[in-house]
């Protein structure tokens, strides 16, 4: 019996890492729209809604942090390998993790690039787009990324963007020109 022949695709994860609120889903939403127009087989691991399905008995320490952070990167190489453009939206704030999801990735020959939505703090807690800043200031969340809880920014990220004063599409295009000097688009 033979096989049909299928053309592979090549797949890869964008990991995209900031402080709440910094754009990294709204980036992640914006590029699937373009990938799958473009016909490219795309999935968005979203922090928050992956974090329910898998790590719903982890809480927010250090440990616990790292411990989700490396499962959606697991899941983020799986689908990658498979040909899949991978879109990881995950605060991720601690360098040590983000680097053993880098690893995994390089383990199993899969390309990986952290992209570092790099809004500062101000902007982020103007737009607290579910509430967390303003929780946090009236004393209701304790353990912010970033006010009360450390977040460790990428030093060499594979590309770096500011969303304070730059449209959605100014920073999509930013994306899909990494994509395409990778050969991925």
């Amino acid at each position: 019996m033979t096989s049909p022949t299928r053309t592979r695709t090549a797949g890869a994860t964008l990991w995209f890492t900031g402080l709440p609120s910094a754009g990294k889903t709204t980036l992640a939403n914006a590029l699937e729209r373009y990938l799958r127009e473009a016909g490219r087989q795309v999935e968005i691991l979203d922090g928050d809604a992956v974090r329910p399905v898998l790590s719903p008995e982890l809480g927010y320490s250090r440990a616990d942090r790292d411990a989700n952070v490396a499962r959606i990167g697991w899941v983020a190489a799986l689908l990658a390998r498979n040909g899949v453009l991978t879109l990881a939206s995950v605060v991720s704030p601690y360098a040590a993790a983000r680097d053993g999801v880098r690893a995994g990735h390089e383990a199993s020959a899969v390309p990986f690039f952290e992209i570092h939505v790099a809004t500062p703090v101000e902007v982020c807690a103007q737009r607290d787009v579910k509430g967390l800043y303003a929780r946090q200031r009236s004393g209701n969340l304790a353990g912010l990324t970033g006010i009360d809880d450390e977040y460790e920014a990428p030093a060499h990220p594979d590309l770096l963007l500011n969303t304070a004063d730059r449209s959605v599409d100014s920073a999509v295009a930013e994306l899909i020109a990494l994509l395409e000097k990778e050969n991925l688009l």
